[in-house]
């Protein structure tokens, strides 16, 4: 195989994913000036530029005083007056934003304390179900820098003035600022983190004119509107809860959020009074005004976001936002855009213009803090006045389509090579258009009629079949994975008489004979055909869809001649939603155009309208926010004037399928494959084997039916203990015991050598000559002034004689062989490592707590509980996971219809639970919100308990035993400080609160020991365990 060979070894085609998608970008394919990877990987992150070369502008000024041409960064040609070098002002905000994340200590972040707390949230939460992307924190910090950060640097305030100047020249009402981010890389994610900490700081500092709690979030049509629902916090799918994007004491104060969601359209001033032609003259008279039938932009404002109105300066939230700009006057001489071009730039101008004029009302009657801009392509569309595919100068955060690529969020784009059409026609066709548009119908619904679907021009049916060979082919391996539903393959036309005659090729059509009967053409592409192959029938369920998505996304009522050519379509749909529902009446009560909305909004995804369908051919656009995950393959008809249309279209495409990462902490590589869309990108064939989507359940609260067995806990964040000063002695137990191993302070010998000369072995054994009474003093010091001691006063130095009396008979203490009893050495480890600060304090928290022991009866441990969220509950939970290890519960023991599971034994567990006579209630302790705080050494951490189970202990249901349960196998130093604080501090503490019922804790440790006859060990000791935890509550001995 010789080097050049395309199919030869090519790295950045067999591992084109180089960074999880995780962590900031660490490596990139490094690019040549064609934008082609020349298989070097540089090691730094790659520099915001674009990537994919923007096309020139067809037209040149002809004026006499012609500026210079220039090209700015973007590579779109543009005069000097427009050209701004928008990439280094990117770059140079990455920049800072970088270094102000690497500050180590959040008092340095210049943030308010709730912001630093989100900011902690979002980069070290251990998230149970799908995780924020380092983009997306990335994009949310940005935005965060630039509000709360940026005024008060001098390099940030010449950064802000970039983007206050900007906004003067594009938007002089509005402020705004895009956050650049690759289609697929979850925008949704990104406004709700937005949303969540203006609000948290808006209900929490009320006087800040920084932060709002009003918000109003545009969309460009009915499917990102209906996707959006999930960023009100009361939606039962809301990301804030559901994605874990808020720690669950904020969620509380989530709900005073205002957050109205609109499609732009409803920005259009309606009529108020429904009159015809006539009416309108006779009201008018022969000399008088026209009637005012239109509604005032105060009666707009009101219809579309009552919700907002009354409050001031509220925030709005743009998705795709690159459908608005207000666009900038053009000179009379100028050559204008012709034909269908001129129509596309037109439409979207009228668009842009009552999107951005809908935000400026806003602005004038309520006020505008901020708009944010989020979209993959933030570019300046055809007939805006900016020189095509310019980039929006307010964009200050960039992740782009090849960033996205190398960290695996996205499919791979490519053109495959089908080996199945005989002959030297090469089936890939980069610009299809070019070669076949003189040969397809010009726009105009209808026509299509006379036209013969069978006679398309012989480059399009060979890029079909060709495009086809390679999808049959994918269809078959996700058959023999058992995925169950079909792979996409989407046909994107300029118009809809292209359409028509594409689908009517691929899916069959009746052709209509002289003297009036019709015979069927059954669809050329086998897997996309519509009737059935022996009868001739129309399949109950359609195999290939045809829709115009602009109509659908509109709102509009569907286009008589569109209706009638997807008349056939909709009657089947319709009868399939009375089969699916059994009421005959289902199908009257949805529009034509709500019908075909569900289907279209539902490819992919499994036992739901859509979830068959296996083509889509689409008029004019897929609209963006048509996220079907299962799409792999993409045919462009139509003309792409720009590498923004051409992103567009296959961004649709590029939505993954599976996110589980591999060994290597990276995704695996997904592909989509396209034709037909001259997009500069890789083009080398492979049939990726797919990865089977998990299947996803809810877990939830079942209620109200099983409101009886709800369980509810206080939610503690410290504890008090006020111990006696005249008097101290400590209980010392097991728990009290120090281990120092290698495996907690590091290797204690290591070997060193050098390239020649004799080695050395480092060993800690000089340790062995510190006084006893220097470690002693050095430790009671340490304990006097980390746990005696009020905040902002002096150490209780008084107290000095008795600590160290407590410290050197913690340290003394011998067992009945003589070894040490409390700090036990291993493996050539040594007592005076205790000065080590972490070891010193593990030292004085278990001492602490044996003197607290001393003092359970006399003096009471009370729990503090979290102010703004003080008690927990079984009702509160609803996650989505897709972990196949679970166990359905039985409805008269846990309030959660699943519990999931972490191992076997959690199995066996619910099952003796669930079997077990004085077994009330039971919950695992996932996602519910039970933590236990405890100090480990140093610092303080969160230990979450596994099962809460509600026991009759002998008083009866009304007055159940809480009994929290853990199961541990090995008993590290961690492990012990746990059950230590559970003893002496959060079970004593939570009863004398007295308002939570009886708490005990008990450990489940044999379990791991044993193999033989598992279960009727896990039954013998659960009733031990509840035995003892009985005893031990009717005693009050912990």
């Amino acid at each position: 195989m010789s080097p050049t060979d395309p199919a030869a070894g090519n790295p950045f085609f067999d591992h084109p994913i180089l960074n999880s998608p995780y962590e900031c970008p660490q490596q990139h394919w490094e690019l040549d000036a064609d934008g082609q990877p020349t298989q070097q990987i540089l090691s730094t992150r790659r520099r915001a530029e674009f990537i994919t070369p923007i096309p020139k502008p067809k037209k040149r000024k002809k004026a006499a005083q012609q500026e210079e041409m220039v090209f700015d960064e973007g590579k779109s040609l543009s005069t000097t007056a427009q050209q701004y070098d928008i990439t280094s002002i990117i770059n140079q905000v990455r920049q800072a934003v970088d270094t102000w994340r690497s500050l180590p200590n959040s008092s340095q972040w210049q943030v308010t304390p709730e912001t630093a707390r989100l900011l902690q949230h979002w980069r070290h939460h251990k998230f149970s179900g799908v995780r924020p992307f380092f983009c997306q924190v990335e994009a949310a910090e940005t935005a965060i820098w630039l509000t709360e950060v940026a005024p008060q640097t001098k390099n940030g305030k010449l950064l802000l003035d970039h983007l206050a100047s900007a906004n003067k020249d594009a938007n002089p009402e509005l402020m705004r600022l895009a956050l650049k981010l690759a289609t697929g890389a979850g925008k949704t994610t990104v406004m709700a983190m937005l949303i969540a900490w203006q609000t948290i700081n808006a209900v929490r500092r009320p006087t800040s004119k920084n932060f709002t709690r009003g918000f109003l979030i545009c969309a460009p049509g009915l499917t990102i509107k209906d996707r959006l629902r999930v960023l009100q916090p009361n939606d039962p799918n809301s990301y804030y809860k559901d994605r874990e994007l808020l720690p669950s004491d904020m969620l509380d104060d989530m709900s005073r959020a205002k957050i109205v969601i609109t499609n732009y359209h409803a920005f259009k001033m309606r009529e108020r009074i429904e009159l015809s032609k006539g009416g309108r003259q006779l009201l008018q008279g022969r000399t008088g005004d026209a009637p005012l039938t239109q509604e005032t932009e105060g009666q707009m404002l009101q219809r579309v976001m009552p919700d907002l109105m009354g409050m001031k300066n509220i925030m709005v939230i743009n998705d795709e936002a690159h459908h608005c700009y207000r666009e900038k006057p053009t000179p009379e001489e100028d050559e204008a855009l012709k034909g269908d071009e001129k129509k596309e730039a037109d439409k979207n101008n009228e668009a842009a213009r009552l999107w951005i004029s809908g935000l400026e009302a806003v602005n004038r009657k309520l006020g505008v803090t901020r708009v944010m801009d989020l979209s993959a392509t933030p570019f300046f569309l055809s007939g805006s006045g900016y020189a095509e595919g310019t980039l929006f100068p307010w964009t200050m955060s960039d992740f782009s389509l090849m960033d996205a690529i190398e960290c695996g969020i996205v499919k791979l784009p490519r053109v495959p090579v089908a080996e199945n059409i005989p002959g030297e026609e090469m089936p890939v066709f980069r610009n299809l258009w070019e070669h076949i548009r003189k040969d397809m119908p010009k726009k105009g619904r209808g026509t299509s009629g006379d036209l013969d679907p069978l006679k398309l021009p012989l480059r399009l049916q060979t890029a079909l079949l060709a495009l086809y060979g390679h999808y049959e082919k994918t269809y078959k391996l996700w058959e023999e994975f058992g995925i169950k539903v079909p792979p996409c393959f989407i046909i994107v036309c300029q118009n809809t008489a292209i359409s028509k005659l594409v689908y009517d090729f691929v899916s069959g059509f009746q052709r209509q004979n002289d003297d009036g009967t019709s015979t069927l053409e059954n669809g050329r592409l086998a897997l996309f055909r519509n009737f059935d192959e022996t009868t001739g029938n129309p399949l109950p369920r359609p195999n290939t869809l045809l829709i115009d998505s602009e109509q659908l996304e509109a709102g509009d009522a569907l286009d008589d001649k569109f209706r009638s050519m997807a008349a056939d379509e909709i009657e089947r749909f319709r009868r399939e939603i009375v089969e699916r529902s059994g009421d005959a009446r289902a199908g009257d009560n949805i529009t034509d155009q709500e019908l075909l909305r569900e289907v279209m909004n539902t490819v992919g995804k499994a036992g739901q309208l859509g979830g068959a369908i296996r083509c889509v051919v689409s008029v004019s656009m897929l609209t963006e926010g048509w996220d079907a995950n299962t799409v792999t393959h993409v045919l462009g008809i139509r003309a792409f004037g720009t590498q923004l249309l051409c992103e567009q279209v296959i961004g649709r495409a590029l939505r993954r399928q599976s996110y589980d990462l591999n060994e290597e902490g990276l995704f695996n590589v997904e592909y989509a494959d396209v034709f037909g869309i001259p997009f500069n990108f890789t083009a080398k064939p492979v049939i990726s084997p797919p990865q089977p989507p998990r299947e996803t359940v809810q877990v939830k609260a079942m209620r109200p039916e099983r409101d009886a067995l709800e369980i509810q806990f206080p939610r503690v964040e410290g504890y008090r203990v006020e111990l006696p000063e005249e008097r101290l002695s400590a209980s010392f137990s097991d728990e009290s015991i120090l281990t120092l191993s290698p495996a907690l302070v590091g290797p204690s010998i290591t070997r060193n050598s050098g390239i020649i000369g004799e080695g050395a072995d480092m060993s800690l054994k000089h340790l062995g000559d510190m006084r006893p009474s220097t470690l002693l003093f050095q430790l009671t010091q340490r304990l006097l002034y980390t746990k005696w001691r009020d905040p902002g006063e002096a150490p209780k130095l008084h107290l000095f004689g008795q600590l160290k009396r407590i410290v050197k008979e913690w340290l003394d203490a011998v067992d009945d062989e003589g070894n040490p009893k409390y700090l036990v050495c291993k493996g050539d480890t040594y007592p005076a490592l205790l000065m080590y600060q972490e070891l010193a304090d593990m030292a004085c928290n278990k001492i602490t707590a044996a003197i607290t022991r001393q003092f359970l009866g006399e003096r009471p441990i009370k729990a503090l509980l979290d102010a703004y969220n003080p008690t927990g509950s079984t009702c509160n939970v609803r996650f989505n996971t897709s972990k196949t290890d679970r166990w359905e519960t039985s409805s008269k023991h846990c309030q959660l219809n699943w519990v999931i599971l972490d191992s076997d034994w959690e199995a066996e567990f619910c099952r003796v639970a669930e079997s077990h006579p004085k077994v009330l209630a039971y919950v695992k302790n996932h996602n519910l919100g039970l933590e236990v705080p405890y100090r480990f050494g140093s610092v303080m951490r969160k230990y979450l308990p596994d099962f809460v189970v509600l026991v009759d202990d002998g008083h009866g249901p009304a007055d159940p035993l809480h009994l929290v349960v853990e199961i541990k196998g090995y008993r590290g130093e961690d492990a012990i400080e746990k059950k230590s604080t559970m003893d002496t501090y959060w079970v004593p503490g939570v009863n004398h609160l007295g308002s939570y019922g009886r708490w005990a804790f008990a450990e489940f440790t044999e379990v791991y020991q044993i193999e033989a006859d598992f279960k009727a060990k896990v039954d013998a000791e659960f009733n031990l365990l509840i035995e003892s935890a009985a005893t031990k509550a009717a005693t009050g001995n912990p």
